[in-house]
């Protein structure tokens, strides 16, 4: 191999090595689980340290190496520096990255039926589903997930309703159409939970298929803001 050769070997090893940076900063369970609240819009750090249960020094330190990857920008508003994914194809490998797990990992769906418990019970919509119950007005739509990710983005018309405050706000829903809980993607347990509550209570009740973000991917309609509901109003 003479030293052209050589080079344009090194130089394509350094590109190799520069794509899989990307993938190798998801190599870790905390970070991807980081991506995937990210995913839902955008969050200060003492929030995300919250979600996912770890320290806020650990979780900077996560939060750092994605910023080194490029797979997350940050904005200073006052003390507090809020994160952000850096783009939608961030949102699309992450959807990939569970895409490929799910057909391709044996454990998957024995590690997910342990977080997530029976599903078989729970009735599901797909988003063209919902979306034509929405036009009919013969269903509510529930965001159940924390405040903060309704308020960056949500399905158009629905109400937010967090899972935690679920049993308070019964009283505002309405008994005579089906309740659609949905929350931050196929796997995340919110709207099973939500589901499950209201079917104990008397209400019709289902699930979104996937989550906000495959909704907001589609085209479909979403706002920002607070809602009617969520507003006290």
């Amino acid at each position: 191999m003479d030293g052209l050769e050589m080079g344009q070997r090194a130089a394509k090893t350094a590109l190799f090595d520069a794509f899989a940076s990307v993938a190798k900063v998801l190599g870790s369970g905390r970070r991807a689980e980081i991506v995937d609240v990210l995913a839902q819009g955008e969050r200060s750090v003492d929030d995300i340290a919250a979600d996912i249960g770890q320290s806020m020094a650990n979780t900077s330190q996560h939060l750092q190496q994605l910023l080194r990857s490029g797979v997350v920008r940050t904005r200073r508003e006052g003390t507090r520096i809020y994160y952000r994914l850096s783009g939608p194809s961030v949102a699309r490998l992450w959807a990939a990255v569970r895409d490929v797990a799910a057909e391709h990992v044996a454990e998957l769906d024995t590690v997910a039926a342990a977080y997530l418990g029976n599903r078989s019970a729970l009735e599901t919509l797909t988003r063209a589903e919902l979306r034509e119950r929405m036009l009919a007005g013969d269903v509510v739509v529930l965001d159940v997930r924390p405040e903060p990710e309704f308020q960056a983005g949500h399905v158009a018309g629905a109400v937010s309703v967090p899972l935690n405050s679920l049993a308070a706000r019964l009283k505002d829903l309405p008994g005579d159409r089906t309740i659609v809980a949905y929350c931050r993607s196929e796997y995340c347990v919110f709207a099973d939970d939500a589901v499950r509550a209201l079917k104990e209570e008397g209400f019709p009740a289902a699930r979104l298929e996937e989550g906000y973000p495959e909704w907001a991917a589609a085209g479909l309609p979403v706002e920002a803001g607070e809602s009617q509901l969520s507003a006290g109003r």
